[in-house]
């Protein structure tokens, strides 16, 4: 690769997601030449208003093929954000969790490797680490994940590649198409239908979509400079908050009203009561937008 390329070049997978998305939309901004990788007949409407801004690649499962798109791409970085989040699993599901989070990722990084690049940007879970372990994964798509890391390693030692993995927790957000906890809440209160929940004393991390792209960004700086081999790194909001004082504050932000039923449904299986902190924390990034103000910014539709 021509490091005097006038512009970065990254190549992306999962682009048409939440993170992948806002992802997407900053490295347009700041002026990269982005390349995404995106499963035929995705819909790009998360990406509405940066049409002609990128260039998009059919998702091949062939490390061959895969490696001659990269070779004419020549991307300086890969994002590596796609993959199939399950929280709990159904059987007839365990072949699209395996594809889509081991062999699609795997194939990806022999592309790589036949193409000479060697610089990825990795995303795992913090739910790899239940009840603060150093690796006990809460379901199978976290198993999946670290499967994954193991692979990564090979790629590592043999191939000398340079990867920074950054581990999330939760992620919230405007617009967000997800049925996560802040978009499940705003659309109770909002057709002000009563919701059961657990008896909410697990603990959440919740990280602002902003502060999420950041890290991204910056785990480009840290990759260049700092990382030789595969790094870790947690990416939280230094705050977290039981689910009973999330609700608490949403309601008091947002003046809508939300009738929770507490204990109207049980704790998950192996849900998360201790959340993971013995992490490595991304240099030179630190969350910015306090929870409250993340309300404001997501629930002002």
């Amino acid at each position: 690769m021509d490091k005097n390329q006038s512009k970065k070049v990254a190549f992306l997978t999962g682009a048409t997601g939440f993170i992948g998305s806002n992802l997407a939309r900053r490295l347009v901004n700041e002026g990269w030449d982005i390349h995404l990788l995106v499963r035929e007949n995705a819909s790009i409407k998360a990406l509405s208003g940066i049409e002609g801004m990128f260039k998009t690649h059919r998702a091949i499962n062939n490390a061959e093929q895969l490696a001659e798109i990269l070779l004419k791409v020549r991307p300086h970085y890969v994002f590596h954000l796609a993959s199939l989040f399950l929280s709990q699993h159904r059987p007839d599901q365990i072949n699209e969790l395996i594809q889509s989070n081991i062999n699609f990722p795997t194939v990806l990084l022999e592309a790589m490797r036949l193409a000479g690049v060697k610089s990825l940007i990795n995303t795992g879970t913090s739910w790899q680490h239940y009840e603060n372990s150093e690796y006990n994964p809460v379901n199978l798509y976290a198993a999946t994940k670290q499967a994954f890391d193991t692979i990564i390693k090979y790629y590592v030692e043999a191939h000398q590649f340079n990867v920074c993995t950054l581990k999330l927790f939760d992620t919230y957000g405007p617009n967000d198409p997800r049925p996560k906890l802040i978009s499940l809440l705003y659309k109770c209160a909002k057709e002000g239908v009563g919701i059961e929940m657990s008896p909410g004393e697990q603990i959440v991390d919740l990280v602002y979509i902003d502060d999420v792209v950041e890290a991204y960004c910056v785990a480009v700086e840290v990759l260049e400079k700092q990382v030789k081999g595969h790094k870790t790194y947690g990416v939280t909001s230094k705050r977290p908050m039981t689910l009973r004082e999330i609700v608490q504050i949403f309601e008091e932000i947002t003046k809508m009203p939300l009738n929770v039923v507490w204990g109207g449904r049980p704790y998950r299986e192996r849900e998360v009561m201790r959340l993971w902190d013995t992490f490595e924390t991304l240099p030179f990034w630190a969350p910015k937008i306090p929870f409250e103000i993340g309300i404001e910014k997501s629930t002002k539709n």
